[in-house]
């Protein structure tokens, strides 16, 4: 149970440096994808595993066709949690980033409905850097594992990722995902070269994308919905940076946090070690 070992090839990390994110192989086995896929059901019924509490409550919005994102899943399902702390998993974003250790900044569980062919753009993730969301950390080598656990393609909503925009630093006003019109984002950010390139994915494999890669998503047209378990993360030593800038893990660090504090205890698991 878990992530299947992968060792990164000369060639993935040539591909991860230069475009900003990297298609895997297929990482998991037919049966922990429906696992997985039994752990969305479980999760958006409020089945969860252990005695604790998400981080915050989630209610499915009445709207058939909006995103359904859960963060921490972890924390109250231990299939989630069994791939998202996996140390192979670890181990390819330690060879990805040219780090020597890898801890979970937090995971998401992301479904995304079908709309059986109907224009809708509802469930759309707007053009978004993720470190946007994340600037509260000391830095933006972080990378996004986004795993399929369909085949996925652009008919259900895949996800877009912009070629070498990880090369451009942070982007102010990239903390997009929730602004839907995809095309006026386009025009905001697309100042220099824009390369859109699909991440066609087959059940199981995922995709890494560095923490300042511009990505998106569109309309899942299909009359399933599209299923994913997300974990970012983060080098070892990242510590909580100057400047008061929002996010939860800031929470997790206690009542009083300081500046230079690393995000290093048991909210923010070690994945993979070489020291």
């Amino acid at each position: 149970m878990g992530i299947i070992p992968y060792n990164i090839t000369t060639a993935d990390k040539e591909r991860f440096d230069q475009d900003g994110y990297w298609i895997s192989p297929k990482l998991l086995d037919d049966q922990m994808i429906e696992r997985l896929r039994g752990a969305h059901e479980r999760i958006w019924k409020k089945d969860y595993d252990g005695a604790g509490m998400p981080l915050h409550a989630f209610n499915i919005s009445d709207n058939p066709f909006a995103l359904r994102k859960f963060d921490n899943g972890w924390w109250i399902n231990d299939e989630v949690r069994s791939v998202v702390i996996d140390p192979n998993l670890g181990q390819m974003a330690a060879n990805l980033l040219n780090e020597d250790e890898i801890r979970l900044w937090h995971d998401q569980v992301i479904y995304k409905p079908g709309t059986s062919g109907q224009e809708t753009n509802v469930g759309n993730v707007g053009w978004h850097q993720d470190y946007a969301y994340w600037r509260a950390s000391s830095t933006p080598n972080m990378v996004t594992v986004w795993i399929a656990l369909q085949d996925t393609d652009l008919n259900n909503g895949g996800m877009m990722t912009i070629l070498g925009s990880h090369k451009w630093g942070a982007v102010e006003g990239s903390d997009a995902f929730f602004d839907q019109d995809m095309a006026k984002l386009k025009q905001r950010f697309a100042t220099r070269d824009w390369v859109e390139e699909p991440c066609i994915l087959k059940a199981g494999q995922a995709s890494f994308h560095h923490g300042l890669t511009f990505h998106g998503s569109a309309t899942n047209f299909s009359d399933q919905p599209r299923l994913s378990v997300v974990a970012h993360l983060m080098p070892g030593d990242t510590s909580y940076k100057e400047g008061r800038a929002r996010h939860d893990n800031v929470r997790l660090l206690g009542p009083r946090p300081e500046f230079g504090q690393k995000f290093d205890n048991e909210f923010f698991p070690l994945l993979y070690s070489t020291k």
